[in-house]
Protein backbone atom coordinates (compact mmCIF):
# COMPACT_ATOMS: atom_id res chain seq x y z
CA UNK A 1 0.00 0.00 0.00
CA UNK A 2 1.14 3.74 -0.54
CA UNK A 3 1.98 5.87 2.03
CA UNK A 4 0.65 9.23 0.15
CA UNK A 5 -2.09 9.91 -2.31
CA UNK A 6 -3.09 12.80 -4.44
CA UNK A 7 -6.64 14.28 -4.65
CA UNK A 8 -6.97 12.58 -8.33
CA UNK A 9 -5.91 9.08 -6.77
CA UNK A 10 -8.41 9.20 -3.73
CA UNK A 11 -11.27 10.72 -6.15
CA UNK A 12 -10.76 8.12 -8.62
CA UNK A 13 -10.18 5.25 -5.72
CA UNK A 14 -13.65 5.59 -3.93
CA UNK A 15 -15.50 7.09 -6.92
CA UNK A 16 -16.00 11.00 -5.99
CA UNK A 17 -15.20 13.74 -6.93
CA UNK A 18 -12.41 15.64 -6.40
CA UNK A 19 -14.90 18.83 -4.51
CA UNK A 20 -16.23 16.05 -2.44
CA UNK A 21 -12.83 15.58 -0.82
CA UNK A 22 -12.19 19.52 -0.32
CA UNK A 23 -15.69 19.52 1.40
CA UNK A 24 -14.64 17.24 4.03
CA UNK A 25 -11.59 19.09 4.25
CA UNK A 26 -13.42 22.41 4.69
CA UNK A 27 -15.13 21.11 7.37
CA UNK A 28 -12.11 19.78 8.89
CA UNK A 29 -12.96 16.08 8.83
CA UNK A 30 -9.82 15.54 6.68
CA UNK A 31 -6.10 17.54 6.92
CA UNK A 32 -3.92 16.89 4.28
CA UNK A 33 -0.36 17.90 3.98
CA UNK A 34 0.42 20.75 1.68
CA UNK A 35 3.58 20.97 -0.96
CA UNK A 36 2.39 24.55 -2.06
CA UNK A 37 -0.97 23.96 -4.00
CA UNK A 38 -0.38 20.24 -4.18
CA UNK A 39 -2.26 18.40 -1.43
CA UNK A 40 -0.87 15.07 -0.14
CA UNK A 41 -3.26 12.68 1.57
CA UNK A 42 -1.25 10.33 4.41
CA UNK A 43 -2.18 6.44 4.76
CA UNK A 44 -4.29 7.72 8.25
CA UNK A 45 -6.57 10.52 5.50
CA UNK A 46 -7.40 7.65 2.86
CA UNK A 47 -8.74 5.49 5.81
CA UNK A 48 -10.46 8.47 6.79
CA UNK A 49 -12.06 9.06 3.83
CA UNK A 50 -13.21 5.46 4.03
CA UNK A 51 -14.85 5.52 7.01
CA UNK A 52 -16.40 9.03 6.28
CA UNK A 53 -17.56 7.29 2.87
CA UNK A 54 -18.69 4.36 4.70
CA UNK A 55 -20.58 6.23 7.24
CA UNK A 56 -22.43 8.02 4.73
CA UNK A 57 -23.57 4.74 2.98
CA UNK A 58 -24.92 3.83 6.43
CA UNK A 59 -27.35 6.53 6.79
CA UNK A 60 -24.78 8.32 9.82
CA UNK A 61 -24.25 12.32 9.57
CA UNK A 62 -20.87 13.93 9.36
CA UNK A 63 -20.86 14.76 12.54
CA UNK A 64 -21.43 10.94 13.66
CA UNK A 65 -19.10 9.55 12.04
CA UNK A 66 -16.48 12.09 13.10
CA UNK A 67 -17.12 11.69 16.32
CA UNK A 68 -16.55 7.76 15.83
CA UNK A 69 -12.96 8.23 13.67
CA UNK A 70 -11.76 10.61 16.55
CA UNK A 71 -11.88 8.29 19.20
CA UNK A 72 -9.91 6.10 17.08
CA UNK A 73 -6.45 5.96 19.15
CA UNK A 74 -7.50 7.46 22.34
CA UNK A 75 -7.43 6.22 25.59
CA UNK A 76 -10.68 4.46 26.01
CA UNK A 77 -8.92 2.03 22.57
CA UNK A 78 -11.38 0.85 20.02
CA UNK A 79 -13.67 -0.77 22.57
CA UNK A 80 -15.63 2.84 23.45
CA UNK A 81 -15.88 3.61 19.19
CA UNK A 82 -17.55 0.17 18.86
CA UNK A 83 -20.04 0.62 21.46
CA UNK A 84 -21.18 4.00 19.84
CA UNK A 85 -21.10 2.52 16.58
CA UNK A 86 -23.08 -0.53 17.50
CA UNK A 87 -25.34 2.21 19.40
CA UNK A 88 -25.61 4.31 15.95
CA UNK A 89 -26.19 1.29 13.64
CA UNK A 90 -28.98 0.52 16.32
CA UNK A 91 -30.82 3.94 16.10
CA UNK A 92 -30.93 3.42 11.99
CA UNK A 93 -32.29 0.31 11.93
CA UNK A 94 -34.84 1.08 13.90
CA UNK A 95 -35.12 4.15 11.34
CA UNK A 96 -35.06 2.31 8.53
CA UNK A 97 -37.57 -0.59 9.46
CA UNK A 98 -40.31 2.32 10.78
CA UNK A 99 -39.79 3.68 7.38
CA UNK A 100 -40.07 0.68 5.26
CA UNK A 101 -43.08 -0.18 7.97
CA UNK A 102 -44.85 2.95 6.73
CA UNK A 103 -43.87 2.72 3.27
CA UNK A 104 -45.93 -0.90 3.23
CA UNK A 105 -48.41 0.89 4.42
CA UNK A 106 -48.25 3.08 1.83
CA UNK A 107 -48.04 0.17 -1.03
CA UNK A 108 -50.89 -1.19 0.26
CA UNK A 109 -52.93 1.71 0.22
CA UNK A 110 -51.42 2.49 -3.17
CA UNK A 111 -52.59 -1.05 -4.43
CA UNK A 112 -56.36 -0.39 -3.08
CA UNK A 113 -56.48 2.52 -4.88
CA UNK A 114 -55.53 1.30 -8.02
CA UNK A 115 -57.39 -1.75 -7.83
CA UNK A 116 -60.87 0.41 -7.33
CA UNK A 117 -59.99 2.87 -9.89
CA UNK A 118 -59.62 -0.14 -11.85
CA UNK A 119 -62.72 -1.72 -11.51
CA UNK A 120 -64.51 1.81 -11.88
CA UNK A 121 -63.15 2.23 -14.87
CA UNK A 122 -63.93 -1.63 -15.79
CA UNK A 123 -67.74 -0.27 -15.09
CA UNK A 124 -67.45 2.76 -17.03
CA UNK A 125 -66.38 0.72 -19.73
CA UNK A 126 -69.15 -1.78 -19.64
CA UNK A 127 -71.78 0.99 -18.96
CA UNK A 128 -72.86 0.10 -15.62
CA UNK A 129 -75.09 2.76 -14.21
CA UNK A 130 -73.72 2.59 -10.71
CA UNK A 131 -70.13 3.74 -10.93
CA UNK A 132 -69.36 4.55 -7.69
CA UNK A 133 -66.70 7.33 -6.62
CA UNK A 134 -63.04 5.90 -5.61
CA UNK A 135 -61.52 9.13 -4.18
Amino acid sequence: MKNTYSIRELASEFNVTPRTIRFYEEKGYLSPLRDGTRRIYSAPERTKLRLILRGKRLGLSLDETAEMINMYGSQQGNRKQLEIFLTRIEEKRAELERKQRDLKVMLDDLQNVEQQCRRALAEYETGASNVRKVI
